[in-house]
């Protein structure tokens, strides 16, 4: 077995590169690595048992000929290298060249072999975009709603399209969830990414190890000749009902490490109250009935970086209202912070996050006591039982098997969607056929039934443009309006857009 992995200098790639390092059968692992990345040498020196068997190709994933060398003679193409926030937000050049331009360059490669490897794509959580507790749990045929402004997302959105619509013959998507690793506590205090996090979102968490543990058994399995059903297919990479928590949960466990809690160190209006993206995942278990890669928990994580980080404990004897006004609140002046946009009039933003400027101001104002916290509710613990999942309506019969789907399922998520299918003729069951479609803009475009039903895809502006256009598209796709009026008033008319200097830019904000 031979494998190309991209990525492997980061989180989940260095965990990954460690796991199929251990399987026998691989004869040698590529790693695509940016020419500046320093991070190669040290991860080199850690794996240096291994080094045999290790091919390093310097370039950039947008390269054709990188790509090329890459791609050429091996079994698997592992990508998960993806331009991420806070990086996107501060650089989104980048994640346009990763995550878009990357992706289309690297798939290119592939349909152009006579032999192709297979692809493992990894995808994440952030397509979905904002959820709450009206939806919080979700499964992959959900509509895909990206956060406005968030350029990660858009460009992971297209991305994605791009490997379910090519002519690779065996691939398959992989949706990141939200992920713990070792430098997480780190990265986190160096950026206002931090306040984008709703205190009331929906978080299932997955750590970097259990991540690289599911795409070496991918592997594994695959030598043993044993994965029926799953190339061809879109599925959520989640840590499990009891990884299953909030923003503020996340915080909260966090700040115990130093003795002292979310309300002890933020205030309401340090964070956003939307256009996040964090749900649980209602169909999670379906990777790891495959693989069998949960294995770490939330608390296990926080005991682990409890050792790590046990200096942390000498937090305990300062102020708590020195830590946050050092340590938290120093983020304030951050680009990627609420406090800074509401400062220097990006009322854009400002409401993209929080409904309006007004919203904000209020929250300002408002003290814990009269801030309604999700945890703090009685009907919190029956809203995490997933047996009393609220799911949207799919507009067909979700559970029918593929080969049951007909052209009438296809016309009725069409028409839910506000557009139409153009094309007449389809025979049950072949959900892998291109056909034709219109969306309410009349806008025609190429995709199968399964990019559509499936995986939950429907063409709009933000698969071409830096646009975010969802308050006008909800008034008449039926998908769209049940998650996003969850989040957004029917009234809001809002156009969210970057222009093409990644300023951001709404449309119908007075």
């Amino acid at each position: 077995m031979k494998v190309a992995l991209t990525g492997s200098t980061g989180n989940m790639g260095k965990e990954t590169l460690a796991e199929i390092l251990k399987i026998n059968e691989i004869e040698y692992v590529k790693l695509l690595v940016l020419p500046e990345d320093k991070r190669i040498q040290p991860l080199l020196k850690k794996h240096k048992s291994y080094r045999r068997k290790i091919q390093v190709i310097f370039g950039n994933l947008k390269e054709e000929e990188t790509c090329k060398k890459l791609v050429s003679d091996v079994d698997y193409v592992l990508n998960l290298a993806a331009v991420i926030p806070p990086l996107s937000d501060k650089a989104p050049q980048k994640a346009v060249d990763c995550n878009q331009i990357g992706v289309d360059t690297l798939v290119a490669c592939i349909e152009a072999l006579e032999h192709q490897p297979k692809l493992i794509h990894i995808s994440t959580v952030a397509l979905y975009g904002n959820h709450n507790h009206l939806h919080p749990w979700v499964q992959v045929g959900d509509p895909l709603l990206v956060s406005p402004f968030d350029i990660y997302s858009a460009t992971k959105l297209r991305g994605e399209f791009r490997v379910l619509e090519s002519n690779v013959k065996d691939w398959v998507v992989l949706r990141q969830t939200a992920m713990f690793h070792r430098n997480m506590l780190k990265d986190n205090m160096k950026d206002g990414l931090m306040f984008h996090t709703c205190f009331n979102a929906p978080l299932e968490w997955v750590t970097a190890h259990d991540s690289g543990v599911l795409i070496a058994n991918i592997l594994r399995r695959e030598l043993q000749g044993n994965l029926e059903g799953f190339w061809r297919k879109v599925f959520n990479i989640g840590g499990g009902e009891k990884n299953c928590i909030t923003g503020y949960d996340t915080l909260n466990d966090g700040f115990g490490l130093i003795g002292g809690s979310t309300k002890h160190f933020f205030k309401p209006y340090f964070n956003a109250t939307r256009n996040f993206h964090g749900v649980w995942f209602y169909d999670g278990e379906k990777l790891d009935h495959f693989f069998h890669y949960q294995s770490q928990s939330v608390q296990y994580y926080w005991k682990q970086m409890g050792k790590m980080y046990w200096y942390y404990k000498l937090g305990r004897i300062v102020p708590k209202s020195l830590i946050s006004n050092l340590a938290i609140q120093r983020l304030f002046k951050d680009s990627n912070s609420p406090a800074y946009w509401y400062k220097h009039k990006e009322y854009e933003k400002i409401t993209a996050y929080f409904g309006s400027k007004e919203s904000y101001e209020k929250l300002c104002n408002t003290k814990w006591e009269a801030f309604h916290l999700l945890v703090e509710d009685e009907k919190y613990s029956q809203l995490k039982n997933k047996g009393n999942a609220q799911l949207i309506n799919y507009y067909f019969d979700y559970n029918k098997k593929d080969e049951e789907i007909t052209l009438s399922d296809l016309q009725k998520v069409a028409e839910a969607h506000g557009g139409s299918l153009l094309t007449t003729e389809f025979q049950t069951g072949d959900i892998y056929r291109k056909l034709e479609w219109k969306n309410q803009d009349n806008q025609v475009f190429i995709a199968t039934p399964y990019t559509i039903l499936r995986a939950g895809h429907w063409v709009n502006r933000t698969y071409f443009e830096n646009v975010w256009d969802f308050d006008r598209l909800s008034k008449k796709d039926k998908l769209y309006s049940q998650v996003w009026y969850d989040s957004h008033n029917q009234e809001e008319a809002y156009i969210y857009s970057l222009d093409k200097e990644y300023n951001s830019r709404i449309e119908g904000l007075e």
